[in-house]
């Protein structure tokens, strides 16, 4: 039975004939207990095994992720006030009157709620399975299975920090719904701006930021897309190569925004070849958990394994988390062409 290879977007993927001829290579080593493999008299196995490797990016790098609140409710609640005091000049009042009635200050509450994701996967193995992977090579297969099941939750998670899923409500930090999208201060790469271009984007950007929230906050980092990052250590101007790209921009967001920590990051999911957004995707915001936050009220927990008959053994590992929340919209930026 021949079965269909299908990209991220359900369609078929084509092989040419060298990419047929080393799939063929690669089915003779495949089975389904994965450890029955065909050798010669003339065969070495090496004992180590190489794994496969994803691209990983750490998401409390990036946006704050609070751990253990909350965990095993349906959703998480938070509280948003307002000043409702009127203009500072209403409060004067004339010391020749009665000023019987005053003006008043008051404040106003509403609240924002993000559902909460329950998780679980299970691994199982048996005892000849274990036989068969001792004999064979070696190969520690109850530890195979439990990093592939981590690892299928960190990537996981990974994901969903910064795009969200295909599930309504569960967004990520580039997509977040009603968010400015501004379509005019990057209309190319940062790293291909001419001097000229790249000093009319430093002094401009944090005065989008600055109007989108109305003054009233600083952003903290500057995430873009990796392929647009890997090109800034290239000379800012070709008459005064005294400074890279990135060390102009790096100077221009912490001297504004007087924050020496100030933050410019790359991320692949930026890219649009990694995304599903057909952009290049840039956000500027203000990491602060007031701000924006991800939730993850249960962290990865891997239970006991369990037999009945002490022939097959399983594990269960759970944990929780929600979407990234923009709780202040304004204070989040996006840029994109």
């Amino acid at each position: 039975m021949k079965h269909k290879i299908l990209n991220s977007q359900g369609k078929e993927v084509l092989l040419n004939a060298e990419e047929k001829r080393i799939a063929k290579l690669n089915q003779r080593h495949v089975n389904a207990l994965g450890a029955k493999i065909d050798i010669t008299t003339l065969t070495t196995i090496i004992k180590s095994v190489t794994e496969q490797k994803f691209f990983e990016i750490a998401p409390a790098d990036y946006i704050p992720v609070q751990v253990g609140e909350g965990a095993w409710g349906v959703e998480l609640t938070t509280f948003r006030s307002f000043d409702l005091g009127g203009d500072f000049e209403t409060g004067i009042i004339n010391t020749g009157a009665s000023n019987a009635r005053l003006a008043q200050a008051d404040a106003g509450v509403d609240s924002v709620s993000i559902a909460i994701q329950n998780w679980a996967k299970g691994v199982n193995w048996s005892k000849p399975e274990l036989e068969f992977a001792q004999r064979a090579v070696n190969f520690d297969l109850i530890t195979a299975k439990e990093k592939s099941r981590k690892r299928n939750w960190d990537l996981g998670i990974q994901k969903t920090a910064f795009l969200g899923l295909d599930i309504a409500g569960i967004s990520g930090l580039f997509t977040q719904a009603g968010t400015t999208i501004n379509l005019t201060t990057i209309t190319k790469a940062i790293s291909t701006m001419t001097g000229a271009e790249l000093k009319a984007f430093c002094a401009v950007v944090l005065g989008d930021y600055r109007t989108n929230c109305v003054n009233t906050a600083w952003p903290t980092h500057f995430v873009i897309p990796e392929s647009d990052y890997l090109g800034l250590a290239a000379p800012s101007s070709a008459d005064f190569p005294l400074k890279s790209v990135l060390e102009v921009l790096q100077d221009t967001f912490k001297i504004m925004t007087k924050n020496p920590n100030f933050q410019i990051m790359p991320c692949a999911y930026a890219d649009a070849a990694n995304n599903s957004l057909g952009a290049q995707r840039y956000a500027l915001y203000n990491a602060d958990p007031e701000s924006i936050r991800m939730d993850i009220p249960v962290d990865y927990t891997s239970t006991l394994a369990a037999t009945m008959n002490n022939f097959q053994f399983e594990s269960v590992a759970y944990g929780q988390f929600t979407g990234v929340k923009a709780y202040r919209p304004t204070e989040l930026l996006y840029f994109e062409f």
